[in-house]
């Protein structure tokens, strides 16, 4: 997948801003209502993972942090030089800073919060949003006054992606299968880069996250790398020929790990009477072989690539094949575990929301591309996703490269 779309709304206007706005709180409230008719009898609670979070806690810091960057930051039309410890005027409710400041508030005491229930939430919200749209109707059309619209519209996508994957880990599913991937059945022989010199990361105008800027030129030898993101009918014989009971496959941690979670397949397969199967919510269904891998984490990628013969792309192998490989380059499915630990790049500076990046530059493998559940405006070719290398929940999976 080539689309421009998510290239584009980071040069969007006021108009399309609003736009999309919209259509992304819809499918925020949209999907929060599935989540209250599948968890009606739990109350909305689910367990206190580090997966999982509420899900009214989620709904309610969408709406906060909208308001805390638009409607509540005296410098928001400041863009990229605002001050982001600048006083902040009232919200439209008392004490919201406690609640859903995820930078003060710790994940497991969320748990333990007095949220306002489900229909209080919705109104905040809908106060909060007609804020922001008057605001913006009112805002110049340059990027450093748009700066902080886009990054609420892109932070609501992100937690719309949480919602769907977490409701695979929850065990139900969203209505519709908008969200699930579909068949790949474009070639996966190897496209092949010549050696040269490419520019890793961003320096364009318009919107970019803080890790993808400090663009700078990289040498890369030449390499082959897949069209596209390896399938279940291409993983399936590293589990049937005992890959996950041959610890020389794995890396010294991804054995540990495989062996702690007593893994003899990937997250939600197993087998069946007529072959493999997986879990979609609730339900066992066979497998389809021609759908991409996906639920997997880089242990396993990066165990079936030995097995293989072959191994993980560094990044920013992946970013001049997605750049310059054209149609020939198929990506969008499923995210990519990358063989590259998420690091600054050169003459890193946090952006206003420091908490985006700089805390996670602890070695953890950066994924690229986007997946089924992404919202396309927010695919683009240099956006840097990253999870721990033992996180399965996620829509991932990959794709090999070798010399």
């Amino acid at each position: 997948m080539n689309d421009p779309v998510g290239q584009t709304i980071r040069h969007a206007g006021r108009d399309a801003l609003a736009v999309a706005l919209q259509a992304s709180r819809s499918e925020t409230l949209a999907t929060f209502g599935a989540y209250e008719v599948a968890l009606a009898e739990q109350r909305l609670r689910v367990p206190c993972t580090p997966e999982l979070n509420l899900p009214l806690w989620e709904l309610g810091h969408v709406g906060w942090f909208q308001e805390w960057w638009i409607a509540r930051n005296p410098q928001r039309r400041c863009g990229l030089a605002a001050d982001p410890d600048a006083p902040r005027t009232d919200g439209v409710r008392q004490g919201a800073d406690a609640l859903y400041n995820s930078s003060q508030v710790a994940h497991a005491s969320r748990w333990q919060l007095d949220l306002p229930d489900a229909g209080a939430t919705r109104d905040d919200l809908a106060r909060q949003f007609q804020l922001t749209l008057a605001l913006l109707a009112g805002s110049d059309d340059t990027d450093s006054a748009l700066y902080f619209f886009r990054l609420a519209l892109l932070h609501e996508d992100m937690h719309h992606e949480a919602a769907v994957y977490m409701a695979q880990t929850l065990g139900f599913e969203l209505p519709g299968g908008r969200w699930l991937p579909h068949n790949d059945n474009g070639p996966r022989d190897p496209l092949r880069i010549s050696a040269g010199r490419h520019r890793l990361g961003s320096g364009e105008a318009g919107f970019s996250f803080d890790n993808e800027l400090g663009s700078h030129a990289i040498e890369l030898a030449a390499y082959d790398i897949d069209r596209r993101a390896l399938r279940w009918d291409e993983f399936l014989p590293f589990i049937e020929a005992g890959g996950y009971a041959d610890s020389r496959l794995w890396s010294q941690a991804g054995w540990r790990w495989c062996q702690a979670q007593g893994r003899r397949a990937p997250l939600d397969l197993k087998p069946g009477n007529g072959g493999w199967q997986q879990r979609r919510g609730a339900r066992w269904l066979p497998l389809n072989p021609a759908a991409p891998a996906s639920h997997l984490s880089f242990f396993e990628a990066d165990a079936w690539c030995r097995w293989a013969g072959r191994r993980l792309p560094a990044e920013a192998e992946w970013e001049r094949a997605a750049v310059e490989g054209g149609e020939a380059f198929s990506w969008g499915q499923v995210w990519e575990w990358t063989a590259s630990p998420f690091a600054p790049y050169p003459g890193f500076v946090a952006h206003p929301y420091r908490d985006y990046s700089a805390p996670w530059f602890d070695g953890r493998p950066v994924l690229r591309g986007a997946s089924s559940a992404t919202q396309p405006r927010m695919r683009h070719p240099r956006y840097r996703n990253y999870f721990p290398p033992e996180r399965n929940d996620v829509l991932a999976g990959f794709r090999s490269c070798a010399l």
